[in-house]
């Protein structure tokens, strides 16, 4: 079994200049598709589960025992994360108590002070049995699960305060939104992303991980730029989804679901389980991750 704490492989990855895939599941076949990729690119991942996919794969102990199981089934040799994705305080001690080998806290939407003391609890709380966390400060646009950001750009005084908590990665606001990017958007604030590594990576005398949410529709030279200067994670779900959803519309608005017994659920799904294995693999080359 190769499941280890996720500050294991993103400060690796800082150190050496790409970013791990953090690839949000929702169900049986999208651990497998996620575990098939990484093994198959040689790639250390993260299994993300957002609070929601969390509820509707049937709990915490759930996913944890999905991810581990399937991880020794399929003989997996990379290293492979249990993350949970912008938890909120309760899902964030939840969660370590499940066995996830990383947590999100995301207090971004209350007041910084209590975002900080919030961190610093659940911080305590992982790293007594050496779970990262990550946490965020500038919320990031659009909706996840109930928790809404305006999509901002994350004040540098307030990154330096939540590195001193002692989590292990940051997310911060650099113009990113979950979900799909509006035709207007504007691209990734990357001089501020510069900022904001240069000044932790000094007052730290280390290499700070950031983390990229929203990955899904960032054009891939941002991508590739976001990672040299600092980004070690980035997020993708939005991007997975619609690559499942539209081969599954195709395969069934062809009548392929009629052809013998592929209404049977295994055959039904496969299309798109294939796609976002595809979508996954793409993300990967461009996260420089393979061969890891």
């Amino acid at each position: 079994m190769t499941i280890v704490s996720g500050k294991e492989i993103v400060q690796t990855a800082r150190q050496q200049g790409y970013a791990v895939g953090a690839f949000n599941t929702n169900n049986l076949e999208w651990t497998q598709a996620i575990l098939r990729v990484a093994q198959a690119k040689q790639a250390p991942t993260i299994i993300a589960a957002s609070m929601g996919a969390i509820k509707y794969m049937g709990g915490f102990e759930t996913v944890a025992h999905i991810v581990r199981d399937l991880d020794q089934s399929f003989g997996i040799t990379v290293p492979i994360a249990i993350h949970l994705d912008h938890g909120d305080y309760t899902a964030a001690k939840a969660a370590i108590k499940a066995g996830f080998t990383s947590v999100m806290f995301d207090g971004s939407h209350l007041p910084l002070a209590e975002n900080l003391e919030k961190t610093r609890e659940i911080v305590a709380l992982a790293h007594e049995q050496n779970i990262s966390v990550e946490a965020e400060v500038g919320s990031i646009g659009g909706e996840e699960d109930g928790i809404i950001g305006t999509g901002e750009i994350a004040p540098i005084d307030d990154a330096v305060a939540m590195i001193q908590t002692q989590i292990d990665f940051i997310a911060a606001g650099i113009g990113n939104i979950h979900g799909r990017y509006p035709k207007d958007w504007q691209g990734l604030n990357l001089a501020h992303l510069k900022d904001l590594t240069t000044t932790l990576d000094n007052m730290t005398h280390s290499q700070v991980p950031f983390v990229l949410h929203g990955g899904s529709g960032v054009p891939d030279d941002q991508i590739r730029a976001a990672i040299s200067m600092g980004v070690a994670k980035v997020n993708v779900n939005t991007e997975a989804q619609l690559a499942f959803h539209q081969a599954l519309r195709d395969f069934i608005l062809t009548d392929q679901d009629l052809i013998g017994k592929n209404y049977d659920p295994r055959k039904l799904l496969a299309p798109g389980v294939t796609a976002v294995e595809t979508s996954l693999a793409e993300r990967l080359a461009v996260f420089g991750a393979s061969s890891h």
